[in-house]
């Protein structure tokens, strides 16, 4: 969509509102009528479920089966909810047997039977193929419609393959080879295939090929594709027999549905399953709330150290003046080091076996960050107060920063190891556990120093 696009289309929403409102359908026809389908898909996120199922209806059949496609499938499942049974089951029958899933895994289970009952027998048991794998594997995310060949065939008849498939199969740019028994021997591009001679074998053409198990993460599996710049990787199952095929763009829309839920996490919130303004306030609360009181409760650990220095500060007020700077500059750095470690964990850049390497770099990283640091807060505080004030701030900074590092390095990669996502230990949950310990440091060497 462009730019001068978008604006057509603000400008537009307020008048789709009031005939909606007025139940004018002839002029609400005209005002969808100049856009897209894909051009729509921003409306549509704005409206609420009645709204959606009124203008769906108005668009001619393929405009309206292009528009669902283009959907996010949170707002497709809520679009099925307004609709009538025999326009839910076109609807999904005509979707591609992964974005079926994509579908399934929102709408109810009482919907999703339903569905299910309303697919042809080859579709619904192509479906529940796809349903039998674990959750979050890359099996429910391939598709089983592609076109293969083997390494005896020559160009010509793979090519005639191609053409025979061109109508159902969902991918035709990349296409395993295959031998006897369905074990991938190696890959070959359509751009291969048309460059060659007709006689050419595709033994002498293929090259290896870059494949993925069928039960292993999804996530894993689509930035191994992005990663190898692949237009689809092949889906194999435990004996290398090939079972399906991940795209490009199912493997994109993969990594941003990822992405976005540690985006969520590490804020301290839960993943919003919907675009925002069609997400009930209800929703936005119950998404927010838990962690909040987790993170309370979490808070009042740093309310019981100050209790416990409660006299310490008042033999030297001037301490009180720091706390705000020593606990959000030690939290600050913990948030950096594990949005770093575990954006290093999504990307394959570091495994949980390398937690002594990753301690030992985010120990020298928060180290020379603290003595920068506390350079500057010893510099600050001599001048105003005194060299003994200026002592405590520099070595809090500088063993604050150290361990704040430290702690937020290694948690990601803790929680790998336990099979938790690291995105569950978010940024708020760090910075709550190093307040805590950043005034017990802070208060220990201001006893130290000052000899309180």
């Amino acid at each position: 969509m462009t730019t001068q696009q978008i604006p057509i289309i603000e400008a537009s929403f307020d008048g789709i509102l009031q005939h909606l409102a007025a139940g004018d359908l002839p002029a609400l026809t005209r005002d969808l009528a100049p856009f897209s389908a894909t051009e729509l898909v921003p409306l549509f996120e704005r409206l609420d479920l009645r709204q959606r199922a009124v203008l769906f209806r108005l668009l001619s059949k393929q405009r309206a089966m292009e528009l669902f496609e283009a959907l996010p499938p949170s707002l497709q499942g809520d679009l099925l909810a307004g609709l009538q049974n025999t326009e839910v089951s076109r609807l999904f029958t005509e979707l591609d047997p992964d974005d079926r899933l994509w579908l399934l895994d929102e709408v109810p289970s009482v919907l999703a039977t339903q569905m299910l009952r309303g697919l042809p027998e080859q579709d619904r048991l192509q479906t529940a193929e796809l349903l039998g794998y674990p959750q979050g594997s890359v099996g429910r995310r391939m598709t089983p419609e592609y076109v293969s060949t083997r390494a005896s065939l020559t160009v010509a008849e793979t090519l005639e393959r191609v053409r025979a498939h061109l109508s159902d199969a969902e991918t035709v740019y990349t296409i395993p080879v295959l031998d006897g028994t369905r074990v991938v021997v190696g890959i070959i591009s359509l751009r291969e295939l048309l460059a060659a001679n007709p006689d050419d074998f595709v033994a002498d053409l293929m090259q290896s090929a870059h494949t993925a198990v069928a039960t292993e993460s999804d996530e894993f599996a689509a930035r191994r594709c992005a990663d190898l710049s692949l237009l689809a990787l092949p889906i194999v199952d435990s004996e290398e027999r090939l079972v399906g095929m991940l795209t490009i763009d199912d493997a994109i829309r993969i990594i941003e549905h990822v992405e976005n839920e540690d985006a969520a996490r590490q804020g301290g919130s839960e993943p919003l399953r919907r675009p925002y303004l069609s997400t009930p306030v209800r929703t936005l609360v119950r998404s927010r709330v838990v962690w909040l009181l987790v993170l309370a409760v979490g808070a009042t650990l740093t309310v019981q150290v100050l209790e416990i220095f409660e006299a310490t500060i008042e033999q030297v007020t001037v301490l009180a003046l720091f706390v705000p700077l020593l606990i959000g500059t030690g939290g600050n750095t913990g948030n950096q080091a594990a949005t770093t470690v575990t954006r290093a964990l999504a990307l394959g850049d570091v495994r949980p076996r390398d937690i002594l390497r990753v301690l030992a770099r985010e120990f020298r990283t928060g180290a020379l960050l603290g003595l920068l640091l506390g350079s500057l807060g010893f510099g600050i505080a001599w001048a105003f107060y005194s060299v003994q004030i200026g002592m405590v701030i520099g070595l809090t900074l500088l063993a604050v920063c150290t361990v704040a590092a430290v702690v937020g390095g290694c948690m990601p990669l803790l929680a790998r190891t336990v099979r938790v996502d690291p995105a569950v230990f978010s940024n708020p949950f760090i910075s709550t556990f190093v307040d805590a310990t950043g005034l017990l440091v802070y208060f220990g060497i201001a006893s130290a120093v000052l000899g309180l």
